[in-house]
């Protein structure tokens, strides 16, 4: 196991009817004037922005609102909302929506306090203060009500990169599950497949001896492995919906990446598509994953295969592991098809004739330095190879 730090400072509301309470933890944290920050129709309809209002006003708690966020959200509402930020004197920021609202809310608060460009964090400048960030979630899937990251898609260029910073880490965030009963089931199969994306990431490690890590990844996978078709084929199962909604906070606050080296090559393979066809980042990786732990089996393959017996029930076979590895692969692809995801590039919205282009800006675009991936470093060829095996 490797040295490391590790910072989580987030205060968990858990449970039915708490958004209800949002003023008292703003007011916990030390928000006084608020910039309510959301996506669009379902926050209103449902009647949850008017009740997050109502809580706010019986404290008369000064707020200003900003909607309009998009899934793979992009930077033009970011400066929109740093610039509400600094004209009035923004101290507090509320994230009321699913990942992309937190990531959006994480950029203005990083932004809020810096005389440059934004998008230098995006760029690998450190992030090291920000406006304070409080989340309601309502849909599980990204993991940013607990983690200290955020992706935003720059629309000159159209980059989606990701920038990161323990002063990122929501100070506090409600989950109700009962908010998420609503979601179609195309939206939580994303979510799921999201979920299961940023256990993989870390399970593919060059680090030896992570025996505590591994077994923390492989019970969530489990979970949600067993309680993702429960909650697509029953959306008001309150049980399922709330082990999901915990599951995938623990999949990305980076407990269960402390210590070892991670990949992170399926996230970034599958933001080039995403930014480019603006598909649901959930369903990009459920296209790319298979195709990226196919091409890097031979890596390590003991590694491929210890998870395909330990999650996907496979048996071992101890003269070709290989063929085990293959197998749990095969397993979790089918499970993406199962709940619907799609699978190959026709079926996401992708074009063959556009992978040329994917690649070079997977490896060079923006700021990138030529390879994706911390278990196996690809190159242009490799990304190249791995989407012409997701036709």
């Amino acid at each position: 196991m490797d040295n490391f730090t590790f910072y989580s400072p987030t205060y968990f509301v858990f449970g039915k009817d708490e958004e209800n309470n949002v003023s008292e933890y703003i007011k916990k944290f030390n928000g006084n004037r608020v910039l309510i920050h959301y996506g669009g129709g379902s926050v209103i309809k449902s009647g949850l922005l008017d009740r997050i209002k109502a809580s706010l006003d019986s404290e008369k708690t000064e707020y200003h609102l900003l909607g309009g966020v998009k899934p793979n959200p992009r930077s033009g509402l970011v400066y929109e909302g740093i610039e509400i930020c600094k004209d009035k004197n923004i101290d507090f920021i509320l994230a009321v929506g699913g990942g992309s609202v937190i990531d959006s809310a994480k950029a203005i608060a990083a932004g809020a306090l810096y005389s440059g460009d934004f998008w230098d964090f995006y760029q690998n400048t450190p992030v090291t203060e920000a406006l304070p960030i409080g989340t309601v979630l309502t849909i599980s899937a990204a993991g940013s009500e607990g983690s200290g990251n955020t992706v935003i898609t720059n629309e000159n260029g159209m980059y989606k990169r990701g920038a990161k910073g323990d002063c990122l880490r929501p100070k506090f965030s409600i989950i109700n599950p009962d908010l998420q009963k609503t979601l179609p089931a195309y939206q939580t199969a994303c979510g799921i497949t999201d979920m299961l994306a940023h256990l993989y990431e870390r399970y593919l490690t060059n680090t030896k001896e992570v025996e505590v890590t591994d077994r923390l990844i492989e019970a969530l996978m489990l979970t949600i492995i067993h309680e993702g078709p429960r909650v697509v084929k029953n959306p008001d199962n309150y049980d399922a919906r709330a082990n999901l909604a915990w599951a995938g906070m623990m999949a990305h606050n980076n407990s269960c990446g402390v210590g070892r080296s991670q990949d992170w090559a399926s996230h970034k393979i599958e933001h080039e598509l995403s930014a480019l066809y603006d598909c649901a980042h959930g369903a990009g990786l459920a296209v790319v994953m298979p195709a990226v732990f196919k091409y890097n089996l031979k890596h390590d393959i003991n590694r491929f295969a210890q998870l395909a017996v330990r999650v996907w029930g496979c048996s071992m076979d101890f003269y070709n592991p290989e063929n085990t590895a293959l197998e749990g692969i095969e397993r979790l692809r089918d499970f993406l098809i199962s709940i619907g995801m799609p699978y190959n590039f026709e079926t996401l919205g992708a074009k063959e004739e556009d992978i040329p282009k994917l690649a070079h800006t997977a490896c060079y675009g923006d700021v990138n330095k030529g390879t994706v991936g911390g278990f196996v470093p690809l190159g242009e060829d490799d990304v190249k190879k791995i989407y012409y095996m997701m036709l």
